[in-house]
């Protein structure tokens, strides 16, 4: 699988929408800033970022210090930064809050969110730092939810409408709750050029349709919509 950019997992709790990384931002931070103040610049090598469907690889150029190992390292040790005025810099700006404890804050950022612990491994002249994702942070399902690609399923659907038909999973929706969750902020906009289409082209229906303008109206899957968003569970699930 060829890497891509790494994209969160979306949900909403009332109108907030909620975006979950399938890494721990804080131990990815802290693999970063470690790459950074470890890195052997003479080198020319860049470090490497890769993002899977199912993983995050960090590469860094660069050897263990000098009788190290990799129980050394991956045990209790002093801080000794390859690039010390790098690690004094990130330590003076807040970025660092203890030396020599970065591996350990990786591995318990992931235990605190229940993310696997990393894979560190010393290869051909680098430190490989793996991030595994768990079951359900896979990339290719998060996808298929919230409407980012389509597929034989959902065919040429366009992505607004997929995630109008997700929100309304649990149940019936205002329309105020409709535009946050497409993302609109003109109401007038949102009312002529997102709603109405929403019903004419039947994914939705009113709660209320003999009174279109009840400040209780609400609107709620037709058969059309609810078949659309069970396509979209069973693609996510496929997958």
């Amino acid at each position: 699988m060829s890497p891509k950019y790494l994209k969160a997992m979306i949900s909403y709790e009332g109108l907030q929408r909620v975006e979950t990384y399938p890494v721990p931002e804080e131990a990815l931070r802290e693999a970063l800033l470690n790459a950074v103040a470890h890195k052997d610049y003479s080198s020319g090598v860049p470090i490497r970022i890769s993002v899977y469907d199912d993983k995050i690889m960090l590469r860094n150029n660069g050897e263990l210090h000098e009788g190290w190992t990799m129980e050394t390292f991956l045990g209790k040790h002093s801080s000794q930064p390859f690039n010390p005025d790098v690690a004094n810099a990130f330590f003076r700006a807040g970025m660092i809050e203890l030396w020599g404890r970065g591996i350990e804050y990786i591995i318990d950022a992931c235990k605190a969110e229940g993310a696997p612990a990393p894979d560190f491994r010393f290869e051909h002249g680098g430190l490989w730092v793996v991030f595994g994702f768990g079951p359900d942070h896979a990339i290719v399902k998060q996808k298929q939810v919230i409407g980012q690609v389509t597929g034989q399923v959902t065919g040429q659907v366009e992505a607004w409408v997929m995630r109008a038909v997700m929100a309304c999973e649990a149940g019936a929706m205002s329309s105020a709750e409709l535009q946050a969750i497409i993302g609109i902020k003109h109401r007038e906009t949102f009312q002529r050029n997102y709603l109405d289409r929403l019903l004419s082209e039947h994914w939705l229906e009113r709660t209320i349709p003999d009174k279109p303008r009840s400040r209780l109206q609400k609107f709620r899957l037709t058969e059309k919509g609810a078949a659309l968003q069970k396509n979209l569970q069973k693609e996510a699930q496929r997958e």
